[in-house]
């Protein structure tokens, strides 16, 4: 397999050494928590592109989706899909939402551990977006992340006291901590 990455990269991420998003994981570096179980975990980015823009990942590391087991894979995205339908539900009133995944550098990853981008979308909102994406949180107010944090859990609160519509909502259900 090709990779982008130098070997000495390779190696010292192949176990998380030196990964921001490890010690987040692990819970000796800061993050405002949306969600957290036995292998995954979201968490606030910390330059958001719009207020609620939350990352998740996988607490194993996993430098690219070549790195990712599948079935972990799959309830990475999961999670994204129902912080995406807490987002409608919380206060924050979204209308939509983006959810993106950069895998490698070419395709802009940053951080080189596999993360889920679930981002908050309004009607209309093209131009805060595009200044919030330009300038990932360094321009415009920043809302207090706590109570951000809060009304993303409560959105889940919400989507959890919800009926099932289908088989699949039963089965796809993720209990949030």
């Amino acid at each position: 397999m090709v990779t982008e990455r130098s070997g000495a990269e390779r190696r010292r991420d192949a176990d998380g050494d030196g990964c921001v998003f490890c010690r987040i994981a692990a819970g000796t570096a800061p993050a405002t928590t949306v969600y957290e179980d036995d292998t995954l975990c979201a968490f606030l980015d910390i330059r958001p592109i719009a207020r609620g823009h939350t990352l998740v990942i996988p607490k194993r590391h996993a430098g690219t989706l070549d790195d990712l087991d599948t079935a972990l894979g799959t309830r990475l995205f999961s999670l994204g899909h129902r912080l995406a339908k807490a987002l409608r539900r919380s206060a924050l009133g979204a209308d939509g939402a983006n959810l993106l995944l950069n895998d490698g550098r070419s395709a802009f990853q940053t951080v080189h551990h596999v993360h889920l981008h679930v981002v908050p979308r309004h009607n209309g909102d093209i131009r805060t977006f595009t200044t919030g994406f330009l300038f990932r949180g360094r321009v415009g107010r920043r809302p207090d992340p706590a109570a951000t944090a809060a009304a993303i859990r409560a959105g889940l609160d919400r989507l959890d006291a919800e009926a099932p519509t289908t088989p699949s909502d039963t089965e796809d259900k993720e209990p949030h901590a």
